[in-house]
């Protein structure tokens, strides 16, 4: 898989929900990882990152959103649960790109959308977790741009001579 990406969230409520968004991005491969608005001091995330991503991935923070910098031709993508994102599903993941998750207790704001090269949202009932969110996004990621051959679907398996009926 080429380019890079990079995992952040704004205004962060909850401290454990940093760690898990921290480590999920690791995981999968973030190149950065970055939170805004409340300032989350080191010492709380050096105690949620139970698994020392600190060691292998920069964690940046800024007082504002203004303040974050992009690299040139990399895309901002908004994820948050709004009628006007696309379905995840739907979405081809730019080889350069930032993610923006919004907080838990609220929604990204009209000037972090209207900074957005694109939005999406999962496609479920309600919001849920950033650190969940997170990792569903990253993982629709890794199918998008990765490798992988493609699945052998349900459809062809019915069709399939040697399977039995349900």
């Amino acid at each position: 898989m080429r380019g890079y990406f990079g995992v952040g969230v704004a205004n962060l409520s909850k401290a454990h929900n940093a760690g898990a968004l921290y480590r999920t991005a690791h995981a999968f491969g973030a190149d950065f990882v970055f939170a805004f608005g409340e300032q989350l001091p080191a010492a709380l995330l050096q105690q949620v990152d139970t698994s020392k991503v600190g060691r292998h991935v920069p964690f940046y923070c800024y007082a504002r959103f203004e303040e974050l910098v992009l690299p040139q031709g990399c895309a901002l993508v908004g994820v948050e649960l709004c009628c006007s994102a696309r379905e995840l599903p739907e979405f081809e993941h730019p080889s350069r790109a930032v993610y923006v998750f919004g907080p838990e207790r609220g929604d990204l704001s009209p000037e972090i959308l209207r900074r957005c090269h694109s939005v999406v949202k999962i496609p479920t009932r309600f919001c849920l977790n950033v650190g969940v969110a997170c990792a569903i996004v990253m993982y629709d990621r890794k199918l998008n741009l990765g490798s992988w051959r493609a699945r052998r679907g349900l459809g062809a398996a019915k069709t399939s001579s040697k399977m039995s009926k349900f």
